[in-house]
């Protein structure tokens, strides 16, 4: 039985879906109704759907980077290659999808990666937010372009007070 927990963050509530080993999906408040279907437990004691309140209640507060889950992302094998190669992407760093269909082989696909990026089903942690257009534009984000801008800033944020001189 999966299990399912909500999350208050600063680009709404998020609702953390696991399978019992695994973190299987993290959803914004957009892109799923409120309720859990009614055979799916509501809880907070599954280990690791408390790991991931927790790794990403330290990502939004800046303390942490990466995140180190047991992840179960279901998806076809381009989908799987793409979602790896999202995870690539260090934090606070961006890319375009032609760039990441180059990086996996194939440099007309970048179409095909914008579709794959769109149905990554752990966002923020599977970092989708990091891909940008060509000409830096924010383009497609299924949480919406305000919570990318958000995402984004943070990072570039964070990075950026590491440098500052004081």
């Amino acid at each position: 039985m999966s299990a399912q927990c909500y999350l208050d963050s600063p680009v709404g509530r998020l609702l953390l879906s696991a399978d019992g080993s695994s973190l299987t999906g993290v959803h914004f408040p957009s892109s799923r109704p409120t309720a859990p279907p009614a055979d799916v437990v509501v809880e907070h004691s599954d280990p690791v759907l408390r790991a991931a309140c927790e790794q990403l209640s330290e990502y939004f507060a800046g303390r942490r980077q990466v995140f180190k889950l047991p992840l179960a992302a279901h998806g076809s094998d381009f989908q799987l290659r793409v979602w790896a190669e999202l995870s690539r992407i260090p934090f606070g760093e961006t890319i375009s999808y032609g760039e990441l269909a180059l990086r996996l082989g194939d440099k007309g696909a970048s179409r095909a990666v914008g579709l794959a990026n769109n149905r990554n089903p752990i966002p923020i942690i599977i970092p989708c937010h990091r891909v940008i257009g060509a000409d830096g534009s924010m383009v497609g984000f299924g949480g919406g372009l305000e919570r990318k801008r958000w995402l984004l800033r943070h990072e570039v944020t964070l990075i950026s007070d590491r440098f500052e001189l004081r």
